[in-house]
Parts: structure tokens; C-alpha cells; sequence
């Protein structure tokens, strides 16, 4: 028998207007992703929560005990969600998350959040590596301008190449219309 779970990570309120490290569309991100929670909470899905704290002096964003590295408050857990503290880029590096999917029977994963360019793709390929069918859902995941050798590539094709990628070998990607359709 199948068993999914959602997993939100890094929203949050860093990545959002008045934050150190804005994301381009995070508030429609956001919006799609609190859609998908509300859907998931109301069919009794594993929910699990993933914040990121920096452990280096002077992080660019997501610095431990600011405001900047909570969970934004449209997303915030509720009682019976786990939540789960990662310092690097992968959700499943030095965590106990394997651990919690495993534990709790789940045989395949949704994920939504932040960046699409970082922390998405990496546990998406993670996750596909374990051998999880993984759901993406590109309209509730938010990336930002990039830059490199000088040229800068808005976000908008950042997130199109990300999403383009996993959608290739490692994940369903999709809408939130679709996956809630």
C-alpha cells in the first residue's frame, strides 16, 4: 500500500519581503504551498516541516534564534507535525529525515518550498536516490535571480532549468492545480 507525505521546506520568513535573502514570487509560492498543506492536512497525510539554520559566522540569511530562520506563519506546524532542523543544503544530510519517512511507512514523497535551485533539487534527487517517487510541485517552489561568470540568469529560467532537470529523471513535477485536481 502506497503512504505519502509532504514535506515544506525552508519557508521560511527570511525568504520573504523584509527578509535578508528575498525570493522572486515566494508570496504565490507560499499561497500554492498552504493550498497543498490545507489538502493534506484535511486527508490526514504525513506532514513534515524542514527549516534551515546556518551553523558559520556571519550566515547570509537563516542565522540561528532570529526571526529571519522561523517558519513564515502561514506555514507553521500544528500538533502531530514533525519538524525537522537541517544546516545543509539537503533536507536528508545529517538529519533524521530518512529516518521519520521510514518510520512512518511512507513510501512515497511531495515536496514544496525553497529554493527551487538549492534545497528543492537536493532533496528531490536525494529522495529519488532512496528510491521515493517524488512529486514536485514547481508553483509552490520559489527561486531567485542567479549569477555566473558575469551573466546573470533571472529566475524565472532558473526555476524553468531546475524544474526542467527533475523533471527529466528524478521527480513527477507539476502544478498545484494538477496535483490538487
Amino acid at each position: 500500500m502506497r503512504k505519502q507525505a509532504l514535506i515544506i521546506i525552508d519557508l521560511q520568513n527570511d525568504y520573504f519581503e523584509g527578509g535578508r535573502w528575498t525570493l522572486h514570487n515566494i508570496d504565490q509560492a507560499a499561497a500554492n504551498a498552504r493550498r497543498v498543506l490545507d489538502s493534506a492536512r484535511a486527508s490526514g497525510m504525513t506532514v513534515i516541516h524542514v527549516h534551515h539554520e546556518f551553523q558559520i559566522e556571519n550566515p547570509p540569511f537563516f542565522a540561528p534564534g532570529t526571526p529571519g530562520a522561523e517558519i513564515h506563519k502561514d506555514l507553521m506546524p500544528i500538533a502531530g507535525e514533525a519538524t525537522v532542523l537541517k544546516h545543509r543544503v539537503n533536507a536528508f544530510l545529517e538529519t533524521d529525515l530518512k529516518a521519520r519517512l521510514d518510520d512512518n511507512g511512507i513510501t512515497d514523497i511531495t515536496l514544496v518550498g525553497a529554493m527551487s535551485h538549492m534545497c528543492i533539487d537536493a532533496a528531490a534527487r536525494a529522495a529519488a536516490d532512496f528510491g521515493y517517487p517524488v512529486t514536485v510541485i514547481e508553483d509552490a517552489c520559489a527561486s531567485r535571480d542567479l549569477e555566473f561568470n558575469g551573466q546573470v540568469v533571472p529566475a524565472e529560467q532558473a526555476h524553468a532549468a531546475y524544474m526542467s532537470a527533475l523533471g527529466f529523471a528524478y521527480a513527477t513535477v507539476t502544478t498545484t492545480d494538477a496535483y490538487l485536481g
